[in-house]
């Protein structure tokens, strides 16, 4: 890579961990914009919050997977690959932030955490090899799909700002998992994705508070 590259990578992150996100596409709409009687209680719209940081979170560590694995891909059509991912994500990460902003809440005390962690992780599956990389996308994709599964059933009925969100993400993520596994991706072993989901589980019940 170039020193551009690098000055270019390097802005994402910090945009990232910043907050300063770019959307390429404008934040997602419920079908019917919400009425006076769905406005949602304290305790809904502080639940509702939280999810929404947790998203946030989820869209950081994206960043610095797709990063990383960018870095370390072997082909120029992977490299293009993960670029054209992560610029979707960052649609997410800032859909979520724009949905942060307007429940009057913040995004997670620890983002620097959360990026410099998945950036090594990224690092660590992209030197195993292109194959092992994308099926490491691959199964993060499963995983974050199962967890919007639950944000929808969770996030309160009135809230349907925050269902539209998720609901593209979710769709965009499934996309994800399937490109990668087309593209040559391997099934990770079970202890592997056993981890996978257990580090899942911290992140996210980190992030619901702080």
């Amino acid at each position: 890579m170039t020193l551009d590259d690098w000055v270019v990578e390097f802005d994402r992150g910090l945009r990232s961990i910043s907050g300063v996100s770019r959307m390429s596409r404008p934040v997602p709409t419920p079908p019917t914009p919400p009425t006076a009687s769905a406005e949602m209680t304290l305790a809904e719209s502080n639940h509702a919050a939280a999810l929404m940081r947790v998203n946030h979170v989820g869209e950081i560590c994206a960043q610095a997977l797709y990063q990383a694995q960018k870095l370390t891909a072997r082909t120029p059509a992977l490299k293009a690959a993960f670029e054209q991912a992560a610029r979707e994500e960052e649609d997410h990460l800032a859909w979520t932030m724009h949905r942060l902003k307007k429940l009057d809440s913040r995004p997670s005390l620890l983002n620097p955490l959360w990026y410099a962690g998945s950036l090594a992780i990224g690092l660590a599956a992209g030197a195993l090899g292109d194959r092992v990389s994308l099926g490491f996308m691959a199964e993060t994709e499963r995983q974050v799909e199962h967890h919007l599964d639950g944000h929808l059933s969770s996030l309160p009925q009135a809230d349907t700002e925050s269902r539209a969100i998720v609901e593209q993400m979710r769709n965009d993520e499934m996309a994800h998992g399937r490109a990668a596994m087309d593209a040559g991706g391997v099934d990770l072993p079970l202890p592997v994705r056993t981890l996978m989901r257990a580090a899942s589980r911290v992140m996210t019940r980190t992030a619901y508070y702080i």
